[in-house]
Formats: structure tokens, C-alpha cells, sequence
């Protein structure tokens, strides 16, 4: 077995990305959580960039206990200082070292030829190797260098101390077979290769960094760098969890590959820098999003309750989620409505569960999640009504500031559609007179209360009423995501009840 050691560098590269700052405490936090995690080195920062990160490497450094502590540095002497001294207290400290060897950045951004950017590299890492044991290089932008220059880095690095050779695909231009083949070709050209451990480092510019990553680990890399949640500039980095739950649950393809991440922290981590960054995690993100392990197609849901590997290749339990969700909609099958019915407590009968069922539906249709709330409702429904004398067909409203509101309400009774039209103050007053006039009773409403069951702007809305008829009173609940025929469906309830005294 061949450990792929995974290095996490949320703390530095993943809050690069815009907006992503944090505390020298809240990287304290996350520090802690990665080290819960299981995570091998953790990059806590870049300390020459500003004091305050400064100050929070070297606060990591002194808390850190299991992790490597890593710190990022050019090729500058300062910068080196900066890092070793940021990272000197660390109990495992490690320096990261990086210098650009394309083309483009040697022409664009260095104005240098190749030999001067060969010196400095190897320079600095005899710098950094004089001050700490464990040295990690970098030769950026490296999927877009001359490969000849870069094998001429590499093996100089190594000679001059380098422990670890990190590929980065600084600007996700790469795709899987190249950096397959870029990793081989290292291998197989580079001399002293085997004096250190091939990293690989990618970003997402276009969709493809955890693709890349693994195909770098396949062709012989044995560190990850990764982030949580792939957070990172501009469109990321390569997301841990994807890199980490490929390498476990596809164990055909890396067989003989392992990680030390506590799989069951992956959610719980994912939580908290979201939190901390107020990144969203997509709702459709793998591992960690909220439909990662949801399933509202019928026909989905009905094969996970019999068997749940037909639809899910990995268990939600191994990553940290308590279980599957099926989530009801207008998708959603009869045998995944009643399955949650019965662990609501609701056991219904054939007819009972058939009519749920249809209103079930219709309220799918109108909103986009149904909530165990919303069920309740719709059970509760059926378990209290008897044969309804009175049933609601449609109904039409118009109202507004200027307009006097006016209700045409279309009901049944014993197969036949009766309708009535009527005015009132408002809307609801207007359909409630509407069907006195259809049914022949003059009720007078004594209470009216409206309450959303669940939350947000598609809620399903309840009426609980109480009629006085004949000089009794008959109390009605309905509901509705529409309030008005929320407030019909419970006033009808309350009529039904005088027609089946």
C-alpha cells in the first residue's frame, strides 16, 4: 500500500480567492479541524505578505502537533526568513518554495533567461535547507514550461536539498492525459527523481483540477494539494474531498492507494469554511453538497429504498452526513411518499393513501421542496376527512387597491358542479359569501387565523377557522400555497362538519 500524502492549502491558496479572508483566530479554528481531519501538511499561510499572517502561521506552528506546518516563499531571501520564522516553533515545519519557469512568466513577468532563473531557484532552496530539513519546490506555471528547462530545475532543486517536487497547473490549463504524461515524463527524465515525492498541484479555470489531480497520482505523484470545498483563486483549486473519496471509493483504479483522512470529518470541515469564507457550497457539489446524496426521481427512490449502492456509489455515513435524503417534489414516486408517511407515524389505507397521494402532487407542482411539515398536513387531511358533502373544483379571484374584490367559486356536491358569484371587502370575504350563497347558509366567520407551515417564499399556508351555524360552532382547517384557497378549503371543512352531524 502507497500513501497519497494530501496537502491542504485552504489557509493559504483558498483564501486567495476573492473575498475569503480570515482571522489569525478563524485559521486557528480550521487548523484544528484539518488536524481532526487527518490531513498531512497543512499550508497555513504566506507569512511575508502582511503581519497578520505572519502571525497566524506562527500561531498554527505552536498548536499544531500531528500535521506538517507549511509556509509559502519565493525565491527571496526575506520571504524564506519570513517562513522559517513563521514556521520554526512547528513541530513538523515545512518550507515552500516557488519560482516560475514558463515562457510566459520568464518573458512577461521576470524579464530573465533561463540560467538566471536556474541560479535563483537553486539558491534559495539551499537557503531555505540551511534553516529547515524538509524543503518543498515549486516550479510555477510548470504545465505551460519547455520541458527540457524543467526537468534542468528539478533535478538542480533536488540536488540543492528540495525533498518534494510540487507540479502545479498554476492557471488550470492542463487537461488529464497531459498531466498524466507530463508526471511520467518527470519520472522517467529527471535522474535523481527518486530522491523526492512528486506533488501536484491544480486549479479549475476549466473544470478539471481533481481530474488532473488523479491522473497525476496515477502516473506515479504522491501528494495531493487540495482545498476544502476546492475554494481557491479565481475558479479554485481541487477540491479534498473529491481527490480523497475518488481514491477510496474507486479502489479498482487506485488499488494499492490509500489516504489518512478521516472520511467522517469531510461534512463537518466542509460546514465550517463555508461558514467562515460565507462560500456557498453549490447545492449540486460532489461529496459535500446538499443534493450529494438526495434522490427525488420515483424511480430513483424506489430502487434506494430497496437497494441503496443501485444509486449511490459511496455511503453518506463514510463522509459524515447522517443518511440519504429523498427529497419529495413533482418527481417523486407513491412508494417514497408513503415510506416517509410511515415514518411520520401516518399509516393510511389504500383510498386514504391514493388521494394524499394526488394532493400530494398538486402541491409538488406549485412549490419546490416538500417538507415533513407539509406532509403532516396533507396525512392529518385525510385521517379527518369523512366523505365530504362539499368539495372545492376552482375558483377565481380579482381584486386589488381600486377594485371591489368579486369571487366566482365552482364547487361539488354529489357529482354536480354548482358555482357562485359574489363581492365582499376583500378577497377571502368575497369567496366566503361566494359559497354561502351556493350552499344556502348565512355562517358568521368568529375566528380566522393563518400561519405559514413551513418557511420560505412557496410555503404551504393553513387556515384554521371557526364558523357559527345555526347558532353552533363548527371549527376548519385547509390548506394551501395559495392563502385564499387555503381559507375556501377550511371554510368548506367547517360546512362539511354541519353536513355530517
Amino acid at each position: 500500500m502507497e500513501k497519497i500524502i494530501i496537502f491542504d492549502t485552504t489557509l493559504r491558496d483558498g483564501e486567495q480567492a476573492p473575498g475569503g479572508s480570515l482571522t489569525d483566530q478563524e485559521k486557528l479554528e480550521v487548523a484544528f479541524q484539518l488536524e481532526k481531519l487527518g490531513v498531512d501538511v497543512i499550508e497555513a499561510g504566506f507569512p511575508i505578505a502582511s503581519p497578520g499572517d505572519f502571525k497566524a502561521v506562527a500561531k498554527i506552528s505552536k498548536s499544531i502537533k500531528k500535521c506538517a506546518v507549511c509556509a509559502l516563499a519565493r525565491c527571496l531571501r526575506p520571504d524564506i526568513d519570513a517562513a522559517y520564522n513563521a514556521t520554526k516553533a512547528a513541530k513538523h515545519p515545512r518550507l515552500h518554495i516557488f519560482l516560475a519557469t514558463s515562457k510566459i512568466h520568464l518573458k512577461y513577468k521576470f524579464k530573465k533567461a533561463e540560467d538566471e532563473i536556474l541560479r535563483l531557484a537553486i539558491d534559495a532552496v539551499r537557503l531555505g535547507r540551511k534553516l529547515c530539513h524538509d524543503i518543498e519546490f515549486s516550479p510555477e506555471d510548470a504545465t505551460r514550461s519547455e520541458k527540457d528547462f524543467l526537468y534542468r530545475v528539478i533535478e538542480s532543486v533536488i540536488k540543492a536539498g528540495a525533498k518534494t517536487i510540487n507540479i502545479p497547473d498554476t492557471t488550470g490549463y492542463t487537461y488529464p492525459q497531459e498531466m498524466y504524461s507530463l508526471v511520467d515524463d518527470i519520472r522517467n527524465n529527471v535522474p535523481n527523481i527518486d530522491k523526492a515525492v512528486i506533488a501536484v498541484h491544480c486549479h479549475d479555470d476549466l473544470g478539471m483540477a481533481v481530474a488532473n489531480s488523479l491522473s497525476g497520482i496515477l502516473a506515479g505523484a504522491r501528494q495531493a494539494h487540495c482545498t476544502i470545498n476546492g475554494i481557491g483563486e479565481r475558479a479554485g483549486n481541487a477540491s479534498l474531498e473529491e481527490i480523497v473519496m475518488a481514491v477510496k471509493t474507486r479502489k479498482d483504479v487506485f488499488g494499492g492507494l490509500y489516504t489518512d483522512i478521516n472520511t467522517k470529518e469531510i461534512f463537518s470541515t466542509s460546514r465550517m469554511i463555508s461558514n467562515l469564507t460565507d462560500f456557498v457550497v453549490p447545492p449540486n457539489k460532489a461529496i459535500v453538497g446538499r443534493n450529494a446524496f438526495s434522490h427525488e426521481s420515483g424511480i430513483h427512490q424506489d430502487a434506494v429504498l430497496k437497494k441503496r449502492i443501485t444509486y449511490e456509489i459511496m455511503d453518506p455515513h463514510d463522509v459524515g452526513i447522517s443518511s440519504s435524503q429523498l427529497i419529495l417534489g413533482k418527481h417523486s414516486g407513491r412508494h417514497a411518499f408513503n415510506d416517509r408517511l410511515k415514518a411520520l407515524g401516518f399509516c393510511l389505507n389504500e383510498e386514504k393513501l391514493n388521494k394524499a397521494f394526488i394532493r400530494f402532487k398538486e402541491i409538488a407542482d406549485k412549490k419546490k421542496n416538500i417538507f415533513d411539515d407539509d406532509l403532516r398536513i396533507i396525512a392529518e387531511d385525510e385521517i379527518r376527512t369523512i366523505k365530504p358533502l362539499w368539495g372545492l373544483i376552482s375558483f377565481e379571484v380579482t381584486s386589488g387597491t381600486k377594485i371591489n374584490p368579486r369571487a366566482n367559486v365552482f364547487l361539488s356536491k354529489k357529482g354536480k358542479v354548482v358555482s357562485g358569484i359574489s363581492c365582499g371587502d376583500g378577497p377571502v370575504d368575497a369567496v366566503f359569501k361566494a359559497i354561502d350563497k351556493i350552499t344556502g347558509y348565512n355562517a358568521r366567520l368568529d375566528d380566522f387565523r393563518l400561519e405559514a407551515v413551513t418557511a420560505g417564499k412557496d410555503a404551504l399556508g393553513q387556515v384554521s377557522l371557526k364558523l357559527k351555524i345555526r347558532n353552533k360552532i363548527f371549527s376548519g382547517r385547509g390548506a394551501s400555497t395559495d392563502i385564499i384557497e387555503a381559507a375556501i378549503r377550511a371554510y368548506l371543512d367547517a360546512v362539511n362538519r354541519l353536513e355530517l352531524k
